[in-house]
């Protein structure tokens, strides 16, 4: 009767400690396609948003960078800045009048008036330049780590900085970001989903799981990867895209379970 006893009391030890797991587990969101607009499959996208109506995009590759504005229903650019071909074009985003855009691994970044595009001034900076976002007072970034660096807009100064983590899993390798109603949505290089991160301490509040969102016979190469996230705050309305897709998807989250 004794090692009954025992024997449904580790059972019940076990059954709380699965159940915690779960209760502990990061929700997973599916998505529904609302609508798909075009996007040019030359477009090696680095950075990417949505304001007034118009898509914001940066591509990259040296000698084929460049930003351009983009109306959405046609996918055919409206505006266009070349960027010089020694720079690899990465993030951008925008603050007040203008955009910033940062490279790959040049240490130079660029100001442009928005609706002229531009150049008005240069920046440079520490380490690689990956994505690009912004809050109402500071821009963040990131640069292939786990880490998120909170700047000021004006000297591109570092004034503080999160760790992005799943549990105690480091998530590296963070790309292109957005800003989605107070949480930096985080595209993860070379996987189909995009991590909702907690500006306050780095922690994961959820996955959106993208899987099969682009068909693999839709893609021009291995390096078509999941990389553009914009939102339309005014419209509620989320976006995403990636490097060489023929396609920009507006997406609704579907809640996990559903």
């Amino acid at each position: 009767m004794r090692r009954s006893v025992q024997f449904s009391h580790a059972l019940l030890f076990a059954f709380v400690l699965f159940a915690g797991d779960l209760l502990a587990a990061t929700p997973v969101y599916g998505y529904k396609v609302v609508a798909r607009y075009p996007h040019s499959t030359d477009s090696f996208t680095e950075g990417f948003f949505y304001l007034n109506g118009l898509f914001y995009e940066s591509t990259g590759l040296n000698g084929h960078s460049s930003i351009l504005v983009i109306e959405p229903k046609t996918g055919k650019p409206l505006q266009q800045q070349t960027i010089p071909p020694q720079y690899f074009g990465e993030g951008i985003v925008d603050f007040g009048p203008n955009i910033l855009e940062w490279t790959w691994q040049t240490h130079a970044g660029f100001v442009f008036d928005r609706f002229s595009l531009r150049q008005v001034a240069t920046f440079t900076y520490a380490g690689e330049g990956w994505g690009m976002t912004r809050t109402d007072k500071e821009i963040v970034t990131s640069d292939g780590s786990s880490t998120l660096r909170f700047r000021n807009p004006k000297t591109f100064a570092e004034a503080r900085h999160i760790d992005v983590h799943d549990g105690a899993k480091e998530i590296s390798q963070l790309n292109e970001l957005e800003l989605v109603k107070g949480e930096i949505y985080a595209n993860v290089w070379h996987e189909e989903r995009i991590a909702r991160i907690s500006p306050k301490d780095g922690h994961v509040l959820g996955w959106i799981d993208l899987t099969g969102l682009l068909p693999d016979d839709e893609k021009v190469n291995a390096e078509s990867v999941l990389n553009g996230i914009a939102y339309d705050a005014k419209g509620d309305r989320l976006f995403v895209t990636g490097k060489h897709w023929p396609a920009v998807f507006e997406i609704k989250l579907v809640p996990p379970g559903k």
